[in-house]
């Protein structure tokens, strides 16, 4: 007996111990869930306890919500210059290259044409990863221009919102691409060409206030963060306690901001009737 324990004990050893991988496993932020990572991967990172939808990637959307994941890509060698020559805690042209670097992509948006089932679309998608998904000159000239393809081509715009607003670094020039994208937006309006806005955890200030908010059809996935300014900013200002859930995509929802809410699994099908119904209608003799 005192033999067997021997060998099991010189069986041990320091370099037996297998170490588990990381990255396995991750905690959803709503509920607190423990999900394994490649079971949240297969649902679409939506968690599956409280249907909390995790932030991702721009590319995902693009695979998500268009054929075969095409997309033609126009402008994406557009970068910011640093007009003001801001710097905070460091230069704004290195925490461009910095940005670059991580999220892959020139600026917040990529932009191009793509399709929804048998229907063309102007398209484009932000990305939270490059500096909060804010929008500077390049953004905004990204979404003039997709707009304006909507105009030439006379097909629908489609515009993925995930942004935390203007993008202090430029300034005032950033504040400009409120006025100059709702501007373009009026002119699609005038044409009937329709433009849907999907709104994403989070969307919030100069973006929520103007080419987001503008949409024929406004959605939301669920418990997204949406807003113009923080909770705290508008507590202090009004001066009273703010509702629970103020400031979620249901909250907005109850008080007619948005037209829909749609899960992430539901997005590709929905979009594709909306458009449907639109260009149906449109081609529809007066």
């Amino acid at each position: 007996m005192a033999e067997w324990f021997k060998k099991m004990k010189e069986g041990i050893t320091p370099g037996d111990k297998k170490d588990i991988p990381g990255g396995l496993w991750t905690k959803c932020t709503d509920c607190g869930e423990i999900m394994y990572v490649k079971a949240l991967e297969s649902n679409l990172w939506v968690c599956s306890k409280c249907n909390f939808h995790f932030r991702i990637k721009g590319r995902d959307y693009i695979n998500l919500l268009l054929n075969q994941g095409k997309l033609e890509e126009y402008d994406q060698n557009l970068i910011s210059a640093d007009p003001l020559k801001f710097k905070d805690s460091k230069r704004y042209p290195d925490r461009i290259k910095e940005s670059i670097k991580k999220s892959e992509i020139n600026d917040a948006i990529t932009c191009g044409i793509g399709q929804v089932e048998e229907i063309t679309v102007s398209f484009g998608v932000m990305e939270f990863s490059f500096i909060g998904g804010s929008m500077g000159s390049v953004v905004g000239e990204k979404v003039a221009r997709a707009v304006e393809r909507s105009l030439d081509r006379k097909i629908p715009l489609v515009i993925v919102s995930c942004s935390g607003g203007a993008r202090m670094q430029e300034g005032i020039l950033s504040l400009m691409q409120m006025a100059k994208t709702s501007a373009l937006l009026a002119r699609l309006h005038q044409q009937k060409i329709p433009y849907i806005s999907i709104l994403t955890n989070p969307t919030t200030a100069g973006v929520m206030a103007s080419y987001a908010s503008l949409g024929d059809v406004i959605m939301a996935e669920p418990k997204a963060l949406l807003g113009f300014a923080g909770p705290r900013v508008i507590q202090q200002t009004i001066g009273q306690e703010l509702p629970p859930g103020f400031q979620s995509s249901e909250f907005f929802l109850e008080h007619g901001f948005l037209d829909m809410i749609v899960d992430r699994k539901d997005l590709r099908k929905t979009l594709s009737l909306l458009l449907q119904y639109f260009t149906h209608s449109n081609s529809r003799p007066a």
